[in-house]
């Protein structure tokens, strides 16, 4: 399970150091991919393959789930992460979200976001629930 937020930033080179945390639920490679939000995805391989999976399920003839799938195939890239715990973070991927230097690591359960710190700081001030909202939004989804 990957859970827990981390500030890094990466270096010269464009790495970054990923979390000793989920280095052992990653591995030694993974799959790096634009999010539905303003970050990246880190996926285990694992994981990722059940990814793929569904996403190879959905119904060619929709152009919504062509796009859908598009969205994710076309970004994926399969990274190592090296013995220092580096991994590196394409320009194309860096320029999707944002991320120049500072940056933000978020376990999402099953996978990990990867946010530049400035989008993680106005995406978390924006989501910002009081407890009465968040009381009713944990209802809403059946907790």
């Amino acid at each position: 399970m990957l859970v827990g937020k981390y500030q890094n930033s990466i270096d010269a080179k464009c790495r970054m150091i990923v979390p000793a945390k989920f280095r052992d639920e990653l591995g030694h490679k993974c799959i790096l991919s634009k999010a539905i939000d303003k970050c990246l995805e880190i996926h285990p391989m694992s994981e990722w393959e059940r990814f793929m999976e569904k996403l190879s399920k959905l119904p060619s003839a929709d152009p919504k789930a062509r796009q859908l799938a598009r969205h994710f195939f076309a970004s994926a890239v399969e990274c190592e992460i090296d013995k220092q715990g580096r991994m590196t973070l394409p320009q194309e991927l860096r320029e999707y979200a944002g991320i120049e230097k500072e940056l933000v690591t978020v376990g999402a359960y099953e996978k990990i976001e990867v946010w530049s710190k400035e989008e993680w700081n106005s995406n978390e001030n924006a989501a910002e629930l009081d407890p009465s909202q968040l009381a009713e939004s944990m209802m809403n989804y059946d907790f």
